[in-house]
This record gives structure tokens, C-alpha cells and sequence, in this order.
């Protein structure tokens, strides 16, 4: 989630259980400590995957933050050891403090590494947009509360108020990412086709309208739009994923990890003899993609060879915004999912070559 959401979120969980002991100290110290695992954007990687893939990695780990919390409270407890808590009270202030940030960001489609070292896929339980003012505005209403207030008690029951309904709205999102992904998975059945899995995230700023990936059986990925207020068949759009085009390239680090980190939730294009992969998990639709990366070009040979990663510009833009917005509450006009896959020159069709001139 974005850094205010973050820093709201932990103000709000020291209020709750420390404020009454240090008032505003702890509502400012929690908001702090909160934004602490974010950090490691600062550390430089050499390419774009790998600074994608290692982001939300051991700074988010389950492990090491409560290891930060032990550590934080040892350090509390020998410079100054206040007998209203016991050390045990403190260490679960701190830790709760520090561990939901990480579990805030796993229900977001990004991926978050929570067992850090272990490497399962990342988790990214995909219910709530990186940005969602309906979660953050209570939680930020108790902040401005208990810094107002300090140590009297309406900033306990306004932080606990404020955590209790983002809790309950995440509980929401659970359900309406059940409802739209089994809609969309229906629309795509019903079209004939064998699914082998699906992803399912809300579109900017909201938990009303989503957006599904839905993979089958016939190496296919279709996108289909499903808002919780529509009355007619949502709107989709079918293409050959191609991941059949990364066999044309040599083994490399980068690519593997992207594979892993997104759960093969990956699209291949080719543009311009350029070998273009795309994170399906995020954007708003074909081509509108937060994430996309060439990894190959043509030689002289007309074989494909590994270059090292950088960005292609996405087809995303804040005009996009406006229909998207739109879509929540109406059905008509569709999203453009066609045009915006033409725009984009995304492969609707399998893309065939020779990967062995």
C-alpha cells in the first residue's frame, strides 16, 4: 500500500495499545516504525526486474521484523523500563506495529515476501488496490485524533474504531474479488473455453469494480471486466499469451525470478524485434500495464538473443482514469479492452517462429 495508508496504519495500532501510557509520542513513533520496511527502495539494483522482484523482500519478512521487534524492545527495556507494561505488552505493540505493514501489502496484486528466506511464490492476495482512500480515510481521521488528543482516552476508542472498520473493509474486499472472480470465470466458460486459473484485482482507487486474468487451457489469457453493480455480461478480451516465446531465449536470472515473483502471471509480445514481457497482475487493462520489460531482440541471424532488461513504456495514462471511473457505476460505455489491445500492438494471435533458424 502507499506510504500514508502505511504510516496511518501503524500510528493507529500505537495509539490503540501505547497511547495511553505516552500520547502523541506513540501515535508519531507508530507511524514511523510502520514506514520502516519500505526502505529498501533505496537500494540500487542493476536492472529493472531485479529491482521489481527484490522489492517487498526481506525488509517484509515475517522473520525479520519480528526479529526487529525482540530487538527494538530489548533496546526499550534497558534504557528506560516503564513499570505500567510489561515487556511482553510492549513487544506485541511493536510487533503488530511492524508485521501488518507487510500483510497490508500482500493484499495488494505486487507480491509481498513474507517468509523471507523461503522462497514460495510471493503473496499477493490481490483484494485491495496499492491506493484505496475507503481503507485509508478511517485510519487517518484516528491519527489526526490522537495527535490532537494525545494520552486522554478518545484516542484509544477512535484508533480502535478506525481499526476495526478497515479491518471489516478488507473482509469486503474478500467477498467482491470472490463474486468478480467467479463471474469471470463463468463469462469465459461460457465461451467455450477450459480455465486453468485466474487472477483477480480491483481497478484503481476502488473495491466496486475488478479486474480479472483468466488463463485456459488453449494458452490463452483472457481480461474481463466485472463490476459489482452490472445488470449485463461483463466485457472481455482474449489473446494467445505466448509463453511459448521465452523457449527462444537463453536461461537468465532476471526472467526466471519475474516468473516466479508474478506466479507466471506474464505475457510475451513482440514489438519492433523486440522481445516485450508484461506483468498481467497490474494495470487497467491490455497494453495499460504497470510493469512491462524487454528482454530480447532479433540479431542477424534472425534469432533471438538476451538483452539485459529495461522498461517499455506502458500504454497506461490518466486518460485511462476517467472510463475506468466511469465503469464503476455504468455498464455503457464498455472499456475499450479491443482498442486499448491494438494501441498497445499486443500479439492477439499466437505469435510463430522459427525459435531454431
Amino acid at each position: 500500500m502507499d506510504s500514508l495508508t502505511q504510516a496511518v496504519l501503524g500510528a493507529s495500532i500505537a495509539g490503540f495499545t501505547l497511547s495511553r501510557f505516552h500520547g502523541r509520542k506513540a501515535i508519531l513513533a507508530g507511524a514511523a516504525l510502520a514506514t520502516l520496511p519500505d526502505l529498501d527502495v533505496v537500494i540500487r539494483y542493476s536492472d529493472p526486474i531485479l529491482a521489481m522482484t527484490h522489492h517487498r523482500g526481506f525488509s517484509h519478512s515475517l522473520f525479520v521484523l519480528t526479529a526487529v521487534a525482540v530487538g527494538l524492545t530489548l533496546f526499550w527495556r534497558l534504557l528506560r523500563a516503564d513499570p505500567r507494561y510489561s515487556a511482553g505488552y510492549l513487544f506485541l505493540a511493536l510487533w503488530l506495529t511492524l508485521i501488518t505493514h507487510p500483510l497490508l501489502d500482500a493484499f495488494t496484486s505486487y507480491g509481498t515476501q513474507l517468509l523471507w528466506p523461503l522462497t514460495p511464490v510471493p503473496q499477493a492476495w490481490a483484494s485491495l488496490f496499492i491506493i484505496d482512500p475507503a481503507y485509508t480515510i478511517p485510519l487517518f481521521i484516528a491519527t489526526l485524533i490522537g495527535v490532537i488528543a494525545g494520552i486522554r482516552p478518545i484516542t484509544t476508542k477512535a484508533t480502535g474504531w478506525a481499526l476495526l472498520i478497515s479491518t471489516a473493509y478488507i473482509g469486503t474486499s474478500l467477498l467482491g474479488q470472490h463474486y468478480a472472480d467467479k463471474a469471470a470465470r463463468q463469462h469465459i466458460t461460457d465461451q467455450g473455453y477450459t480455465i486453468t486459473g485466474s487472477f483477480t484485482t480491483p481497478q484503481p482507487f476502488s473495491t466496486l469494480l475488478w479486474r480479472s486474468v483468466v488463463r485456459t487451457a488453449q494458452d490463452q489469457d483472457c481480461e474481463v471486466v466485472v463490476g459489482l453493480f452490472d445488470k449485463t455480461p461483463p466485457e472481455s478480451w482474449c489473446a494467445a499469451n505466448n509463453l511459448h516465446l521465452a523457449e527462444a531465449l537463453d536461461r537468465s536470472v532476471e526472467l526466471d525470478r519475474l516468473r516466479w515473483f508474478s506466479g507466471d502471471w506474464v505475457r510475451f509480445d513482440v514489438m519492433d524485434d523486440l522481445l516485450i514481457v508484461s506483468d498481467l497482475r497490474m494495470g487497467v487493462g491490455p497494453g495499460h500495464y504497470s510493469f512491462r520489460f524487454v528482454v530480447g531482440e532479433l540479431n542477424n541471424a534472425n534469432a533471438w538473443q538476451w538483452v539485459s532488461p529495461y522498461m517499455w513504456p506502458s500504454a497506461r495514462d490518466f486518460t485511462t482514469l476517467r472510463p475506468v471511473m466511469h465503469r464503476i457505476w455504468n455498464q455503457s460505455p464498455p472499456l475499450p479492452l479491443a482498442r486499448w489491445a491494438r494501441d498497445a500492438k499486443l500479439n492477439a494471435e499466437p505469435y510463430r517462429m522459427d525459435l531454431n533458424p
